[in-house]
């Protein structure tokens, strides 16, 4: 079998309402997807999840090889893009093509990816996070009811804006997860997207703390901050998890050194290869591992395979336009199915026949431009509903 060619779509995740956290929203909550199938000369074609930046360049160390010898071919990659660098959005193309490869392997085998990987058990435990920071209250709790009636009992929110908002929208979600779980105490987690300094990542969890147990904070300070992340880990009860916008083992390696993260995180866009090598650096630590994502079904085939799962995260309970996957979401967890593969289906036409596209998310106020203030605010921001978030600063 030979890696003969690819192709690329970008379809739209539609949420129904806006989407984002501090640093931005999606308005109009249509959220760009972009896919890579690459096809074999045996009729097989696999899909991948995640950029096509520098593509062509990158496909070429890939081109005309056996798909089967993924993990040696995701060295390829990296080794074609050693003077450019593959961090960002180059990584994700490298993961993109990466999780196509494990879908080839796992077709030609006649296997689901999860049991090619040496996992026992197809479910793999979820908690929700609905991207929620625009929701009104009333939005806010229809929301998680939803995620509730199908077994979720952890939950994280968007924050980190102005502490009482936080401390409300969390006391709201735990309210309607305790009767969910009959009186049982739910996980808690707020993910803040680096918005902070190390001192007011401090205040304001400390602050929550008074009142909520909180499971986790999430990318309290910027991403690659090793002491001020450790800082943060010492001066607060919960746990502190980051790691999605890191690339590569060389920037998970400082954080581990230094003890600067409790919950080890990588981004689904980042591919399988990846999530496997970072759980087993993340293992030799003695620390759980969490994936990260839209669409995270090709890291829960490899959470199945590694020992120290702890949760995953689910974000929407529909897959982006055109897509079909073999999943299910039943008691507070993904219950993977038997096709061969991940189970990703494309519907081509659906996809290319979608004329409303959303910009590429790289304009001003969406989630993936970081505002000029962020970590220099000196009172909280005064309107969290709007898609651009008007901020009081020193």
């Amino acid at each position: 079998m030979r890696i003969s060619g690819y192709r690329t779509l970008t379809t739209v995740h539609e949420w129904g309402r806006p989407v984002g956290d501090a640093n931005g929203v999606y308005a109009d909550g249509n959220v760009p997807v972009p896919i890579i199938m690459v096809d074999t000369d045996e009729g097989i074609t696999g899909v991948g999840l995640g950029p096509h930046t520098h593509l062509d360049t990158i496909f070429a160390a890939v081109e005309g090889e056996d798909p089967r010898g993924v993990t040696a071919l995701y060295d390829r990659m990296l080794r074609q893009t050693f003077k450019a660098g593959h961090a960002g959005a180059v990584f994700g193309t490298i993961g993109a093509l990466d999780t196509a490869l494990w879908d080839i392997k796992a077709q030609a085998a006649g296997e689901p990816l999860w049991r090619l990987l040496g996992g026992r058990d197809r479910r793999v435990p979820a908690y929700a996070s609905g991207l929620d920071i625009s929701l009104t209250d009333e939005e806010l709790l229809s929301l998680y009811q939803v995620y509730a009636r199908h077994g979720l009992r952890a939950a994280k929110i968007k924050g980190g804006l102005d502490i009482d908002r936080d401390r409300h929208r969390l006391t709201l979600v735990r309210e309607v997860l305790t009767e969910a779980g009959h009186g049982s105490r739910p996980g808690l987690m707020l993910d803040v997207n680096e918005a902070w300094t190390r001192k007011q990542a401090v205040r304001h969890v400390r602050e929550l703390e008074r009142t909520l147990d909180l499971t986790w904070i999430e990318e309290p300070v910027r991403r690659w901050d090793a002491e001020g992340l450790a800082v943060v880990g010492r001066g607060v009860r919960a746990s502190v998890a980051t790691g999605e916008n890191l690339t590569g083992l060389e920037q998970y390696r400082p954080l581990l050194a230094a003890g600067a993260v409790d919950i080890v995180q990588m981004a689904a866009v980042w591919g399988i290869t990846h999530f496997l090598r970072v759980s087993a650096l993340a293992h030799a630590h003695d620390l759980p591992v969490s994936p990260i994502g839209t669409t995270p079904i090709a890291l829960l085939h490899a959470a199945t395979s590694v020992p120290n799962h702890l949760i995953s995260e689910l974000q929407d309970l529909q897959p982006p336009l055109g897509v079909s996957l073999d999943l299910t979401v039943e008691d507070g967890a993904f219950i993977l199915g038997d096709s061969a593969g991940l189970g990703v289906t494309i519907d081509e036409d659906a996809v290319t026949s979608f004329t409303r596209r959303p910009d590429d998310g790289m304009t001003a106020e969406t989630p993936n431009v970081r505002p000029e203030h962020a970590g220099r605010r000196l009172l909280a921001v005064a309107d969290h509903g709007a898609a651009s978030h008007r901020q009081l600063t020193p």
